[in-house]
C-alpha cells in the first residue's frame, strides 16, 4: 500500500505529464536548461526518468548537485524510498565527511563542492553520463565555478548530457551562458497562492510579523504559518513576543506552537519543526532563508514575508566581510511565496507595498562569487591547472581587485611563486578540502618549524566551525556566559578554542552542561581527522608543543600576518590600512587590550569587529613575514605615547 501511495504521489506531480517530452528534449540536445517551480518534482523525478530511459547502461552514473548538505541527504533518502532500494546502494549521496555510496550506485546526489572535488581526480568526469546542476538560481560560489568547468568539458565530451535546473525566471541568463541552450519549462505549482501587500511601509517589521501571525491565527481557517526573518536574534525576539502574547490571551485562542529554525540551533530542536501539528493547534515556524529552498515543511498554508535577508559582502580594499540586513530580491520573494502552495491553496502576506516590490527590489540576488573572498577559488582553480584566471569563463566575473588581492595573499603566504604558479608547498594536496578560511592550511604548512602541529591542527578545525561552538539560550544567558568564562586561558581566543576541544572528550552530556554545541564539536573532530590524514600524506610530522602557547601564537602569526591590528590612542587600527576596528564583545581579550593582535576575520555587523583574536609580539611579524612588513611600519610608536600606569615601581620605592 505504501508503494502504491508513493506511485500516486509521483503521478500527481506537475512534471509527470511532461515525462516523454522532457526525455525527447534531453535526447536531442546536449545541454538543457529546465525551469520549474520548487515542488514540481524536478530534483526527485528527472534522475529516475533518466535511469528508466537507460542512461546508466555500462556502469555510467547520473550525478545531481545541491547547494546544501541537508537537501542532498533528504532528497537521496526520498528517491531511494520511491525506488524501493536501500539508501547507499543504487541511490546514494556524497557530502563532506559522509559518503553514502557504493560500487552499485548509479544515482548520486551530492553537494556542488563534492563534484568540484571529483574534478581533481577525474577531470573529464568520464564515469558520468548525465550531470544535473540543481537549484542553479541560488548562484553559490561552487555552482558558479561548476558552470565554467562543465561548459568546457561539454565541448569535447559530446556524450555528456548537462541539465541546469532552476526555480526562478532567470533561465534566459543560463541559456545564454551555455551557448544558447534550449529552455524546457514545467508550468504550474501544485496549488495557487494569493499574495497580499500592505498599504503603507511598516515601521517595525518584527512587530508587524507578530501581529500578522496572531491575526491569521484568530481569523483564518486551519493551516500552519511560516515566517521569514533575517537571523538568530530576530527569530528569538519574535518567538518570545509570540509566546508572551499567547500567554496573555490564555484560553481565548487555540494553542499556537512557536518553533524557531536557524543554522546554530541544536539538531534536536531543529527536528521539531517537522513533527506533525497536534489536532486543534496551529504551528508557526520562524525561519531564516534556509526554509526558502532547502527545507520543505509539511502543512504550511500561510507565509509571512517582511522582505529582508542577511547578506554577506566582502570589501577587497579593507579585507572586511559585512553581514548586513538588506531587502531580498524579487526572485527570493517569489520563492518564499511558493512555500505556501505545497499542500493546498495558500496565502502569502508581504509586509511591504506592491510599489516597493516592483521598484525597490533587485531582480535577482547578487551572485556569491562577486561578494566573497576568493582565496579558496584561486587555490582550487590553480590546482585544476587553470592558470589564466582573468579569462576563465565565469558567468558573472568577480571584481578584479578581489582576484588580485587573493593572488597577493597567496603569494605572501608562499603558496604561489612570482609567476603565479602553485609552489612546492603542496597546497594542491589540500585542494578543496578547505571548507573554511584557506589561510589555515597555509599556516599548517609553515608551522612545521614551530613544532606545534598537533595544536594548530586542532585550532584550524575549531576555526572551521568557530561561530557555532558556544550555545547561548535566551533564558540561561548568565549560566552560558559563566560556562564560557571557565574556558578562558591567557593569550587569546584561538587558545580558548584549543582548550574547549581538549576538554570536550566527545561527550554529549559534557557539551550540554557547558553550553557547547555537540554537533559543531563533532564536525570539528571530522575536519581535524581529515587534516591529519592529509598531513600524513604530505609527510609532515604531527608534534605537540606540550602546553607552551608561544609556538602556537607564532604559527597563527605565520598564517595570518596580514590580519594584524595595533592599539593606538583612539583604539585598535589595522596595520596596513589604518582602519579603526574593535574587539568582539564575545572575545576573551575584550577587556584586556593587548598592544598587538592578530584576528581571524573582520566582520561588520553593528561595528567593525575583529572575530577570534590572539595576542602577539610585533617582532614575530618580522620573523615570519619580512617581505610583507618593513620594520618602520612595526615600530612600536604607541609605546612612547601610551600613559604609564599610576603608582611607583619597586625600584623607586627602594
Amino acid at each position: 500500500m505504501k508503494k502504491q501511495s508513493i506511485q500516486e504521489v509521483r503521478r500527481s506531480l506537475p512534471i509527470f505529464p511532461y515525462r516523454e517530452d522532457l526525455l525527447a528534449a534531453i535526447n536531442e540536445h546536449q545541454i538543457l536548461v529546465i525551469e520549474g517551480e520548487t515542488g514540481s518534482g524536478k530534483t526527485t523525478q528527472i534522475p529516475q526518468y533518466l535511469l528508466e530511459d537507460g542512461y546508466t547502461k555500462g556502469g555510467m552514473k547520473i550525478g545531481c548537485t545541491q547547494p546544501r548538505r541537508v537537501a542532498a541527504m533528504s532528497v537521496a533518502a526520498r528517491v531511494a524510498e520511491e525506488m524501493s532500494v536501500k539508501l547507499g546502494n543504487e541511490v546514494g549521496y556524497s557530502i563532506r565527511f559522509e559518503d553514502c555510496t557504493s560500487e552499485r550506485t548509479v544515482l548520486k546526489y551530492m553537494t556542488d563542492g563534492m563534484l568540484l572535488r571529483e574534478f581533481l581526480t577525474e577531470p573529464d568526469l568520464a564515469s558520468y553520463s548525465v550531470i544535473i546542476i540543481d537549484e542553479a538560481h541560488e548562484r553559490t560560489l561552487h555552482t558558479d565555478i561548476l558552470f565554467g568547468l562543465i561548459k568546457d568539458i561539454a565541448r569535447f565530451r559530446s556524450d555528456l548530457k548537462v541539465l541546469v535546473a532552476s526555480a526562478t525566471l532567470d533561465t534566459e541568463r543560463f541559456s545564454c551562458f551555455f551557448d544558447d541552450a534550449p529552455v524546457f519549462r514545467i508550468p504550474g505549482r501544485r496549488f495557487p497562492v494569493d499574495i497580499f501587500y500592505t498599504k503603507a511601509p511598516e515601521a517595525d517589521y518584527l512587530e508587524a510579523c507578530v501581529v500578522s501571525v496572531l491575526q491569521i491565527h484568530v481569523t483564518q481557517p486551519p493551516g500552519d504559518i511560516l515566517v521569514f526573518l533575517t537571523g538568530q536574534e530576530e527569530i528569538e525576539a519574535c518567538c518570545e513576543l509570540l509566546q508572551e502574547r499567547c500567554r496573555r490571551l490564555g484560553s481565548k485562542i487555540a494553542e499556537l506552537l512557536v518553533l524557531p529554525i536557524y543554522a546554530n540551533l541544536p539538531s534536536d530542536m531543529q527536528a521539531k519543526i517537522f513533527n506533525p501539528t497536534p489536532p486543534g493547534a496551529r504551528k508557526v515556524v520562524v525561519a531564516t532563508n534556509i526554509a526558502e529552498t532547502s527545507l520543505t515543511i509539511d502543512g504550511i498554508i500561510y507565509v509571512i514575508d517582511p522582505g529582508f535577508c542577511k547578506q554577506k559582502s566582502y570589501n577587497a580594499r579593507t579585507g572586511m566581510e559585512s553581514l548586513i540586513v538588506t531587502p531580498c530580491s524579487r526572485a527570493s520573494a517569489n520563492q518564499r511565496a511558493g512555500r505556501a502552495g505545497r499542500v493546498a491553496a495558500g496565502k502569502c502576506f508581504r509586509l511591504y507595498t506592491a510599489w516597493a516590490y516592483k521598484h525597490e527590489m533587485e531582480e535577482t540576488t547578487v551572485p556569491e562569487i562577486q561578494r566573497t573572498n576568493l582565496g579558496n577559488v584561486v587555490l582550487l582553480l590553480k590546482s585544476l591547472g587553470i592558470n589564466d584566471l582573468i579569462h576563465f569563463d565565469f558567468m558573472d566575473p568577480p571584481p578584479h581587485e578581489t582576484l588580485v588581492l587573493a593572488l597577493e595573499q597567496l603569494y605572501a603566504l608562499g603558496a604561489l611563486n612570482h609567476l603565479g604558479e602553485l609552489t612546492k608547498v603542496k597546497l594542491s594536496e589540500f585542494k578543496i578540502h578547505t571548507g573554511f578560511h584557506f589561510c589555515n592550511i597555509c599556516s599548517l604548512m609553515l608551522f612545521s618549524r614551530y613544532k606545534c602541529s598537533e595544536e594548530v591542527l586542532t585550532i584550524a578545525a575549531m576555526l572551521s566551525v568557530n561561530n557555532s561552538i558556544f550555545y547561548r539560550p535566551k533564558d540561561k544567558v548568565v549560566h552560558a556566559d559563566n560556562a564560557r568564562m571557565n574556558f578562558v586561558v591567557p593569550g587569546g581566543d584561538h587558545l580558548v578554542l584549543l582548550n574547549v576541544y581538549n576538554q570536550s572528550g566527545y561527550s554529549t552530556q559534557w557539551c550540554y552542561e557547558n553550553f557547547i554545541q555537540f554537533r559543531s564539536m563533532r564536525r570539528a573532530r571530522d575536519v581535524r581527522d581529515q587534516l591529519e590524514g592529509l598531513m600524513d600524506r604530505i609527510e609532515v610530522e604531527v608534534v605537540s608543543c606540550q602546553g607552551d602557547s608561544v609556538p602556537v601564537r607564532k604559527a597563527v602569526t605565520a598564517g595570518y600576518f596580514y590580519h594584524t591590528a595595533r592599539l593606538s590612542k583612539g583604539g585598535y587600527k589595522t596595520v596596513k590600512h589604518q582602519q579603526t576596528v574593535y574587539v568582539h564583545p564575545n572575545s576573551s581579550l575584550f577587556e584586556e587590550q593587548p598592544r598587538w593582535l592578530i584576528y581571524h576575520e573582520l566582520v561588520f555587523t553593528t561595528k567593525e569587529f575583529m572575530r577570534q583574536v590572539i595576542e602577539i609580539e610585533s617582532g614575530w611579524l618580522l620573523e615570519v613575514a619580512p617581505h610583507y612588513y618593513k620594520s618602520k611600519e612595526l615600530e612600536d610608536s604607541s609605546s612612547k605615547k601610551m600613559p604609564r600606569k599610576q603608582g611607583k615601581t619597586k625600584e623607586e620605592l627602594g
